[in-house]
């Protein structure tokens, strides 16, 4: 029952926040804001972690092709089909989701113990709709961008990798790279993300805007919507892998 009723506030706050909104350029506005604090602030993160996984996948698939009939090239053949198909997309999301799914629901659960939530509804504004719908818009614009962003650098710390050591050449790596390359990996990817995007920020803001208490509420709001999003992003990558690919 417990899961009902937090259903069913999650699809009531939800409609709350697709209401028609009173005046698009406030919208506008904090939208512009929230693509700088949950994307552009996110890429430093994002391409640290993509640099070095990418090399990481290297080093590692080159350790265990050791038997001789196998060509070198199959190397950057793993890495970027590794990078295309799931890290670029899943693990990304799921490092997004520590690290905007907390702000968020910190943000909105600080918001809603502070009654700052009341005070907008008292004044006629709804509060769902202009805090949460601009950080979906700007999540559902932006994190695919930080997904294409994912790959390309992966890759590239792959092929640094092969420059700096001597366990491939880069010329084995980047035919690789090339060799039997499917577009639709990239769409099918991107995919993921948009859906991952509104999984996090919804998730994120029904943990915030339904915290009670204090302080250590607040914390617990965050907590649980970093692993509720963590756990609905793996549910849906099942699901979407299993509509798309098969």
């Amino acid at each position: 029952m417990k899961f009902l009723e937090h259903a069913g506030q999650y699809f009531v706050l939800l409609s709350k926040v697709f209401a028609k909104p009173e005046k698009y350029i406030l919208y506008y506005r904090q939208t512009i804001r929230e693509v700088e604090k949950l994307g552009i602030n996110s890429f430093g993160i994002v391409v640290i972690i993509s640099i070095f996984v990418g090399a990481v996948i290297t080093i590692q698939t080159n350790y265990n092709l050791e038997n001789p009939l196998l060509p070198r090239y199959l190397v950057g053949v793993t890495v970027r089909d590794s990078l295309l198909l799931e890290f670029s997309s899943t693990m990304v999301a799921l490092i997004l989701a520590g690290k905007v799914g907390s702000s968020i629901a910190s943000e909105i659960g600080t918001m809603r113990v502070s009654e700052q939530i009341d005070a907008l509804e008292i004044m006629g504004v709804n509060a769902a709709s202009y805090l949460i719908l601009p950080k979906i818009v700007a999540a559902m614009f932006f994190f695919p961008i930080l997904s294409l962003l994912s790959m390309f650098v992966g890759i590239f710390g792959g092929y640094l990798t092969c420059l700096l050591t001597d366990i491939l050449s880069p010329s084995d790596y980047i035919y690789g790279i090339q060799y039997i390359f499917y577009p639709h990996y990239i769409g099918y990817s991107v995919t993921k993300v948009v859906f991952y995007s509104f999984i996090i920020v919804t998730m994120s803001a029904y943990q915030g805007y339904y915290a009670q208490g204090g302080a250590l509420e607040v914390g617990r709001s965050s907590t649980k919507a970093v692993v509720y999003s963590s756990i609905l992003v793996l549910l849906a990558n099942l699901i979407l892998t299993k509509l798309i690919l098969s």
